[in-house]
């Protein structure tokens, strides 16, 4: 490993009680295409060490992206300092943390083909193909698009006796199309990422996805706004795994330190699981960023929190044991807990079943953006009578999270259930971005109050 237990010698050495060092180095291909032909392909690379120490019961940090003897030996005293000083201002006896066993191990994303190992151009030509196609559409104004191949190589070691390493890719695309009808523009767009390889990128089908994409922007343009009214809702799963985030944030944060065990958070139709290894999850890895095994988390069971995020830090003072959720945003940031893969567990209704059974309301989907207070889908349909009827354009509706969690009375099967990418999620104080997985079905929420954007 690079010279980490060098690093890490030298921190004890200086008076760390403890001490990790984790070395990561990030590659990434986008890629940009629009139907007026212009398409961007740039590489990005960024490789550094991250140093963490406790001292007397206090955290510090420092973080290098010089590799050198003495660029290591600087970060490693720096680290002990900040901890030094950190320590004068600790509340109590500061942070215990009990041991871990050592290990070493090996973890990488399951995968056929390394997305790195793709030329540009063959991933160029994959994205310039769809977006052409959904530009020959009619009514289509404009069409944008980006591919992301992306590899993570992380080298971890600690004090404890932990060495890791692990590989993490993950890839996907998204189209976006724009109609235009009459000085009504609307857009449709189809977006996709798992961990995963090239593989998961050439199973997409992403030339029919964007036509289809573009085909419901026309439909779009000309259709009605939605109405302002109360009414049932009925939300896709790419609409309902955008709000698993914010969520799961909430309920992680009145849970946190144990405080909101039991609380009803939630419906009894609704319980929530996190899994860094769930297959094709965004936010996948093997281990977390304290060397700790990734491993399934059941957050809220029916309705009501029943654990929570935690690092070794938070599971000593609760006499628990840590479990993995603890992820930094790339070598120059200190890990917090954040979400890996957070799923919607399924019911038992289908699609199917749920609109049949909705007398009045709005079917949504596709959310335009990751998290925010607003629900803010591309597309809308009426129900009437238990079937979906005409498009409605701009539906917009802002609720509470939990307000609107306790309105959910279904939630739709396994068959109807996906699992959904974001790849650049914020979380904690200062925000770190990072990769994230949503798993949800469909899902009915009750008197939910809906409007138009203008």
């Amino acid at each position: 490993m690079l010279e980490l237990d060098r690093v890490l010698g030298l921190a004890q050495k200086l008076g760390a009680e403890y001490a990790d060092a984790r070395f990561v180095a990030v590659t990434e291909t986008p890629v940009r295409a629009t139907s007026e032909g212009v398409q961007l392909t740039k590489v990005s690379r960024s490789q550094g060490l991250g140093v963490r120490v406790l001292v007397d019961g206090a955290w510090g940090f420092s973080a290098t992206a010089h590799l050198d003897t003495r660029s290591l030996e600087k970060v490693a005293d720096e680290a002990v300092k900040i901890a030094s000083v950190s320590a004068k201002h600790k509340i109590g006896d500061g942070v215990s943390l009990p041991p871990l066993s050592p290990l070493r191990a090996r973890w990488q994303t399951p995968h056929k083909i390394d997305p790195l190992d793709v030329s540009p151009q063959e991933t160029g030509e994959l994205l310039s193909d769809a977006v052409a196609a959904a530009g020959r559409v009619p009514g289509i104004c404009h069409v944008e698009g980006t591919l992301l191949c992306r590899k993570e190589d992380k080298e971890f070691a600690s004090t404890d006796g932990r060495e890791i390493r692990q590989k993490i890719l993950l890839c996907g695309a998204s189209v976006t199309a724009l109609a235009e009808n009459c000085g009504v523009v609307q857009r449709r767009s189809f977006s996709s990422y798992a961990s995963g390889g090239f593989e998961f990128l050439q199973g997409l089908d992403l030339k029919k996805q964007a036509e289809k994409a573009a085909a419901e922007a026309t439909l779009l343009a000309k259709a009605p706004p939605c109405p302002q009214t109360t009414t049932d809702l009925v939300a896709g799963g790419a609409s309902v795994a955008d709000k698993l985030g914010r969520l799961c944030d909430r309920w992680d944060q009145v849970s946190r330190g144990g405080e909101g065990k039991n609380r009803r958070v939630g419906s009894p139709v609704v319980s929530l699981q996190v899994d860094p290894l769930a297959k094709g999850g965004l936010g996948g890895y093997g281990f977390d960023d304290e060397g700790v095994e990734g491993q399934p988390i059941n957050l809220v069971e029916t309705g009501s929190v029943e654990d929570f995020l935690t690092s070794r830090e938070l599971a000593s003072r609760d006499e628990r044991h840590p479990n993995g959720s603890m992820r930094a945003e790339g070598w120059f940031n200190a890990p917090v807990t954040a979400a890996s893969n957070v799923s919607l567990v399924p019911g038992d209704w289908t699609l199917e079943e749920m609109v049949r059974d909705t007398d009045e309301g709005i079917f949504v989907d596709t959310p335009k953006g990751y998290g925010g207070v607003h629900f803010d889908p591309e597309i809308a349909y009426e129900i009437k009578d238990g079937s979906l009827g005409q498009v409605l354009r701009n539906p917009l509706y802002s609720c509470g999270i939990q307000e609107l969690w306790s309105s959910c009375d279904a939630v739709a099967d396994k068959d109807a259930w996906g699992m959904y990418g974001f790849p650049r999620c914020p979380q904690g104080e200062p925000p770190q971005t990072f990769p994230k997985g949503f798993g949800a079905s469909p899902a009915r929420f009750r008197a939910v109050k809906v409007g138009a954007r203008r």
